[in-house]
């Protein structure tokens, strides 16, 4: 694989693409682009990578930021819309957004497309995410790009804004952490360090199809919130909700906050039980997996890194 290759990222600035530069410029990649249009995470960007270019660009309407596909050797694929109440925002930001990257990449012949799709698609959850990423992905594989299509489970790390990276922020500021009902909800957890070194994999040897990532290790939701206490030493206790509480509780912080960190239909995608297929992908892509506990202690005991915040 010819490491000078430009490789272009839209959405960069957000989990994955913070940790996806770390693998590529490990493995020699320089000539990388990122877009993204939260302002603040590309200042963050600038600082954590200062040698690699970002550029402001709205993905979901048409600019010049197109023509920054010109000379692309691969692009991966990683904006989303993946909290919140409001539907339009998902329409907006999963799926107009994809038709315009599509279509810069079909009149710019760029010959290799990684898309981050996600677990959800085979979820029995009805949420906004689900049938908006489902739908994200039919125009990806529909379109006739030489593609892999990639659907991960839960992810966490670095950088990460939702999901494992907001509770164990709140875990630091709340004198309890509440958790709903039993919490005995089976969790398939992926790093985001192994996730950015199967899409390395990806871009260095052409690798085609859709495949269901997920994490090795079957853990329950409450062992999940264990496990980041006893890596951030944290002495908050655990306290079980009574489910319909806990979905009382959110509904009405969506009332007061647009853009909520959890919300009801991210709640009832926490208990609606899914299990994922499980393959072999660190034989498939070459990456040797993360032990989920060093994975943990990675993210959350990081001396630099763990303090670092992104946006909403």
């Amino acid at each position: 694989m010819d490491k000078n290759i430009k490789i272009l990222i839209p959405g960069g600035a957000g989990l994955v693409g913070q940790n996806l530069i770390f693998s590529l410029v490990q493995k020699g990649y320089k000539n990388i682009l990122v877009l993204d249009k939260h302002k603040k995470n590309l200042e963050i960007f600038k600082q954590i990578h200062p040698g690699i270019p970002v550029k402001y660009a709205d993905l979901a309407e048409p600019g010049s930021w197109q023509e920054y596909f010109a000379g692309a050797g691969a692009v991966v694929m990683l904006q989303a819309q993946i909290g919140g109440n409001n539907y339009q925002e998902f329409v907006r930001n999963n799926i107009r957004s994809t038709e315009l990257i599509l279509g810069a990449i079909k009149k710019h012949k760029v010959p290799y497309l990684v898309h981050l799709s996600s677990s959800v698609i085979e979820s029995v959850a009805n949420d906004y995410y689900k049938n908006t990423k489902k739908e994200q992905e039919n125009l990806v594989i529909e379109s006739g790009i030489d593609c892999v299509v990639m659907r991960p489970t839960l992810m966490f790390g670095w950088f990460d804004r939702k999901h494992l990276g907001w509770l164990s922020r709140f875990m630091k500021r709340t004198p309890v952490f509440p958790i709903p009902g039993s919490g005995r909800y089976l969790r398939q957890p992926m790093f985001v360090g192994d996730f950015c070194d199967i899409v390395v994999s990806c871009i260095e040897n052409r690798i085609k199809g859709v495949f269901n990532i997920s994490g090795l290790e079957h853990i329950d939701y409450i062992d999940i919130i264990r496990a980041i206490k006893q890596s951030t030493k944290s002495k908050v206790p655990i306290v079980k909700i009574p489910y319909r509480l806990f979905y009382s509780l959110l509904f009405i912080w969506g009332l007061f906050d647009k853009n909520p960190p959890f919300t009801t239909q991210q709640l009832e995608a926490l208990t609606a039980h899914d299990v994922f297929e499980v393959i072999d992908w660190p034989g498939i892509f070459g990456v040797k997996a993360t032990p989920f506990q060093l994975a943990i202690d990675k993210t959350y005991a990081d001396p630099v890194y763990s303090n670092i915040v992104l946006e909403f």
